[in-house]
This record gives C-alpha cells, sequence and structure tokens, in this order.
C-alpha cells in the first residue's frame, strides 16, 4: 500500500559545525557539491510518514533502519516516499532524481527490555585529543555529556527539521530524531575529528522521549575496520532519559576518517 509522499525543503542544521563535511568549501575537496546536511536529520525526515501511520505508539516501541547513500544538499526539494508491506514500511529518499537515503520502519507488538546494567556509564573524555587508533577501539565503553532540548530548543529543533506534526508541542514530546543527535555526540565528545560522515544508524525506540528530557548515551564500539580505504567505526548503544529511562537502543555507523582525509 502506497503512502502520500512527504516532501521537505532540505536545511544544513551543522553549516558551524566543527564537522566540516557540512563546510560547503571543505565537502567539495571530498567530491561533494557542497555541504552535507547531516544524517541524522534525513533520519529524521525519514520518521514523518512512520509517526503519521502510528502516532505516539511509534515513538514508545517503533523500530527504523536508515542508510545513507548519497547526499542531500541545502535548499533542496526532498521527498520521502513509503510503501507498506506486512506491516513494514520501506522508505526512500530521493533528491536531485537520485536515491539519497532507504529504509524501513515497523511497529513491533511490544518494545523489547534492555537492562540499564547491561550498558556500562561511563562519562566523556574530560580532554579531547585528535582522533588515533585509541579512540574507538573494539570493546571500549563512552559516553556522552549530558544534552537536553527545552522550551525554545525543541521548538528551533522542530523547524530546523521542518517537522509540522503537531503532535510533538501537543503531547509535550521530543522527536527520535534527538536520540540520533546524541548517538552522533558519541564519536565526538570522545575524540577531535576531522570531517566524518554517518552512513546509517538502526534505533528501537524504547520510550516516548518528553521534550526536556536530559539524554545521553552508553556506547560499546562492535566495530572498528577499513573498508575501501575509509576507516569505519560501529556502536552499540543504549539512549536514556534522565538517567533512568532506555528511550532507545542503537546501532550507528559512521566513517569517522574518510579515505581522501587518510591519504592526507
Amino acid at each position: 500500500m502506497s503512502i502520500a509522499p512527504y516532501r521537505v525543503q532540505a536545511y544544513n542544521t551543522a553549516k558551524q559545525s566543527e564537522n566540516k563535511m557540512h563546510d560547503d568549501t571543505v565537502a567539495k575537496r571530498f567530491g561533494f557539491s557542497g555541504g552535507l546536511v547531516p544524517g541524522v536529520d534525513v533520519m529524521a525526515y525519514m520518521m514523518h510518514q512512520p509517526v503519521a501511520k502510528w502516532g505516539r505508539a511509534f515513538l514508545e516501541r517503533g523500530l527504523i533502519d536508515a542508510r545513507f547513500v548519497k547526499p542531500v544538499y541545502d535548499g533542496e526539494l526532498t521527498e520521502v516516499a513509503a510503501t507498506e508491506r506486512d506491516g513494514v514500511l520501506s522508505i526512500e529518499v530521493t533528491s536531485r532524481g537520485e536515491l539519497c537515503a532507504s529504509g524501513t520502519a515497523s511497529l513491533p507488538a511490544s518494545a523489547p527490555v534492555f537492562s540499564l546494567a547491561d550498558y556500562k556509564e561511563v562519562a566523556a573524555v574530560a580532554e579531547r585529543k585528535p582522533v588515533n587508533a585509541a579512540s574507538y577501539e573494539v570493546g571500549k565503553w563512552l559516553g556522552t555529556m549530558p544534552r537536553d532540548w527545552a522550551g525554545e530548543a525543541a521548538m528551533e529543533y522542530l523547524a530546523d527539521i521542518r517537522e509540522a506534526d503537531p503532535i510533538y508541542a501537543k503531547e509535550g514530546l521530543g522527536h527520535p530524531g534527538l536520540l540520533q543527535r546524541v548517538m552522533n555526540r558519541v564519536l565526538v565528545d570522545n575524540a577531535i575529528l576531522g570531517p566524518w560522515i554517518h552512513v546509517g544508524s538502526r534505533m528501537q525506540l524504547l520510550s516516548a522521549a518528553k521534550a526536556g528530557d536530559v539524554i545521553t548515551a552508553r556506547a560499546k564500539v562492535i566495530g572498528n575496520y577499513d573498508k575501501k580505504g575509509h576507516r569505519f567505526v560501529e556502536l552499540d548503544a543504549l539512549v536514556v532519559g534522565n538517567g533512568k529511562t532506555p528511550l532507545a537502543h542503537c546501532r550507528h555507523i559512521a566513517i569517522y576518517q574518510p579515505r581522501e582525509q587518510a591519504a592526507a
């Protein structure tokens, strides 16, 4: 069954980011046309249709998987298409006539149970150092600086991702894209990175985040490898609200040293 397409004017929220892959000049050095719209924000676009379909239930226990294959650029009209089959939404993001991201979303009958005790709580490093072989060693536990998006910040985030669904303001909920932003912070809060690229995530929501929740991540490095000259890192994490409520279980994959940079 086809669902009405969702169109959004993409917006690069990270032009001033430490990650210069979002900067036009630097991104062009890596072969892109301009600064990349963050993958976490593209994933936020992909959550619009599952939330429109399942409402709060999706925010409480939905599952979404996303892979980013081509860039989405600032100001471009971006279309998100969803097709339902056997209770699963297949989602594709296109821009410039090209497939930019794809994934699936579904609504499990119940949220799986994850124990806080299984995810070690550690602080982000006291002093970040330039990324090196020890930054993301397999088996290493990583933490984040606490983040919250309360009041105006929560509304600004919804405006940034062009999300107009009233459910967030009406029910005082945080958009699950915020949890993905915290997953990015796992990398950034523990090393000084050069330009880097988020390439994919799988997120099982466990509880609806509330606007203003203080969010942290407890992440274990489960992969660190070279593929076609890129250095990849994979994380397995529990995103936690207010130090006590598991909000999501996430798998997060990023290229933390792109080929062009590794060769430099």
